[in-house]
């Protein structure tokens, strides 16, 4: 599976995106914010860094991107899109995923392991976790605080378009602890916390928790690998 992963000016994850690909069983395909060609892949990743020194919005300026017409238009036709941190972000302002991502509200920057819950399991990036399974994954933000109008909100809890939720800690004071969303058609997933950063042992969280579970930021690109071989 060919695995696309975009790089813009201010992305720091980029690279560990692609080898998250790797270690999952993809090929890693670079991308271009600049291009418009999507060198035939079969799935996109927007990692997390700021893209364009977070100017006006974060991801606001990238969203505008020529490599974003390309992935809006292949992400409404149906192909599988993961937006990590700033990739979240950049997806909110394409209008992709609803709401919208402000700053922390307690005004810091954060980095910390953090537990989260895996509340839907039907998306292309989540199919290997179980219902409801804990996991601990790495977080860094500090403009984090996902917020909707109260129609929306209840709108994708209805629908079950949660797809993480902050557990114990809601370090960014996102609406509902919610730490993750998926679109109306579940191709399309945003997450804050960075899976690529727990991907591997010695690498990623050394918590008890994580440490019981496994290296869980490696099953959102298995659960994208293997279920497309499955699907083949």
């Amino acid at each position: 599976m060919r695995v696309g992963v975009v790089t813009f000016p201010g992305s720091l994850d980029d690279r560990d995106a692609q080898r998250a690909v790797r270690l999952a069983g993809g090929e890693a395909v670079a991308l271009w914010h600049g291009d418009h060609d999507l060198k035939g892949v079969d799935a996109i990743v927007l990692p997390g860094g700021f893209s364009y020194g977070d100017y006006l919005r974060c991801g606001a300026i990238a969203a505008l991107s020529p490599i974003m017409s390309e992935v809006v238009d292949a992400a409404n036709k149906g192909m599988p899109v993961l937006g990590i941190c700033n990739g979240f972000q950049i997806l909110v302002e394409a209008h992709l995923l609803p709401g919208g991502l402000i700053r922390n509200d307690h005004g810091e920057f954060i980095c910390r392991d953090q537990r989260m819950r895996v509340e839907n399991t039907s998306t292309a990036f989540t199919n290997g976790f179980e219902q409801d399974q804990e996991i601990v994954v790495p977080l860094k933000n500090g403009e984090g605080g996902w917020i909707a109008d109260a129609e929306t909100v209840a709108r994708i809890e209805g629908d079950g378009r949660v797809v993480f939720r902050y557990l114990d800690v809601n370090p960014n004071g996102s609406i509902n602890d919610i730490a993750g969303l998926s679109n109306e058609r579940g191709n399309v997933v945003g997450l804050m916390p960075h899976p690529e950063h727990a991907v591997e042992p010695g690498f990623g969280p050394d918590t008890p928790a994580a440490m019981r579970s496994g290296i869980d930021g490696l099953t959102i690109f298995t659960s994208l690998v293997q279920g497309a071989l499955a699907r083949a």
